[in-house]
């Protein structure tokens, strides 16, 4: 008789880690507390403003030329349709972009070297009024009167001491800046002649049920942007007319060195027409002696602001792109501090992108919010349905048609 077999054992004979029946195969989610989430998003963004600040040399051409040829595209496609060639188009719309960057340093040039040949008597003229200044000052409070010859010691001292890093800096920022002159106009031409290919690009991102959702985005975020930059250039040109005018009727000296310099600092809420009038005034005192004619100079400029911020840009931007003022003062210490003064002059127009972009994507669209204005939230409450174009809105159409 055959010896008997060992029953077999069904314990050591299943496959191991096979969930029964009764449990649900789908692996549990693993939860991250906040703590978590929010150490490695500071992580994460301070790893990206360090990139951002060393890759600076890189970046600074790259989204100048970026915003160029945003402006530029309209441009390039309306020659392409009558039949131009993308290069021939392309070329055509940077030689025009040239010749008006050249003409303002022209005109901006004629100005400086104006107001540096009356330095000399500007100065003479402002030191006399330091000394009065310090004589009533000791009047009043007592306070002790430092002569002409101890302040213009101090300041040359002072001056002295930072002049090799201040020599140092001058040269490196000119280098900087000719190497910067010099790629720009290359980055703007490839980014033209190669935006079908780009856009390709970005698609392969994307699913292809998604890219038409995609698609109308990118061509809205894309109008949007074009429209800001225009518009804010036009707001530019028409401040600055209207800032000549003004000037000029008081027979202020360089009237329009004064005029578009404001102009371009009114983009800045409250800091850019307290400095863009200040500086002028205070010359125009020192010239003059007249403080009626300084409180003038700035009555003109106080006037331009407020139909600037109350129906100019209204008119000509509209509510698409509406960045609140405190959301601008932060944006602009912010690009100080990354990029200097390139920036400054970069955070406006990055500060415009980014709330377009937050406002197409319904994840970030709290933060476009938070970017926007007061009035973004009243306007999307109120029916708009039956109100009609106002006088100065129909004229500017009239314009824009001729």
């Amino acid at each position: 008789m055959p010896p008997l077999l060992p029953r077999p054992n069904n314990f050591f004979n299943q496959p191991r880690n096979i969930p029964s029946a009764s449990q649900h195969h789908a692996p549990s989610e693993v939860k991250q507390s906040p703590f978590v989430y929010y150490t490695f998003l500071l992580i994460g963004l301070s790893l990206l403003v360090f990139v951002l600040h060393k890759l600076d040399g890189i970046l600074l051409p790259l989204c100048f030329s970026a915003l160029l040829s945003t402006l530029l595209l309209p441009l390039v496609v309306r020659l392409e349709n009558r039949r131009w060639p993308r290069v021939l188009a392309i070329l055509v719309a940077i030689l025009l972009l040239v010749g008006g960057i050249v003409g303002l340093i022209i005109l901006f040039g004629s100005q400086i070297l104006d107001l540096k040949a009356e330095l000399p008597l500007i100065q003479a003229k402002l030191a006399v009024m330091f000394d009065q200044g310090q004589q009533w000052l000791h009047n009043r409070f007592g306070m002790r009167v430092m002569s002409k010859d101890e302040f213009l010691d101090s300041s040359l001292s002072s001056a002295k001491k930072s002049a090799g890093g201040f020599l140092g800096s001058t040269i490196s920022t000119t280098a900087g800046v000719l190497s910067v002159l010099t790629l720009i106009p290359i980055y703007i031409f490839c980014f033209l002649y190669y935006r079908d290919h780009m856009r390709q690009f970005m698609f392969r991102f994307v699913a292809p049920d998604k890219r038409t959702a995609v698609l109308h985005t990118m061509d809205s975020i894309q109008t949007v942007v074009q429209a800001y930059i225009q518009g804010l250039l036009t707001v530019i040109v028409i401040v600055s007319v209207l800032n000549g005018i003004g000037l000029l009727l008081l027979d202020v000296k360089f009237a329009i060195f004064f005029a578009i310099f404001a102009s371009v600092l009114a983009v800045i809420p409250y800091i850019g027409i307290m400095v863009g009038a200040t500086i002028p005034a205070l010359i125009t005192l020192v010239e003059t002696g007249s403080p009626g004619k300084a409180a003038a100079v700035v009555g003109v400029f106080v006037l331009v602001q407020f139909l600037e911020g109350n129906f100019i840009t209204p008119m000509i931007t509209g509510s698409k792109v509406s960045i609140n003022p405190m959301a601008a003062i932060i944006a602009l210490i912010l690009g100080g501090e990354l990029w200097g003064t390139p920036g400054m002059i970069l955070s406006i127009p990055l500060t415009a992108v980014l709330k377009v972009v937050f406002d197409a994507n319904k994840a970030m669209e709290p933060w476009g919010f938070l970017l926007g204005d007061v009035t973004d939230g009243e306007e999307t409450k109120k029916d708009k349905s039956d109100d009609k174009p106002g006088f100065m809105a129909k004229a500017w159409r009239m314009i824009k048609r001729i």
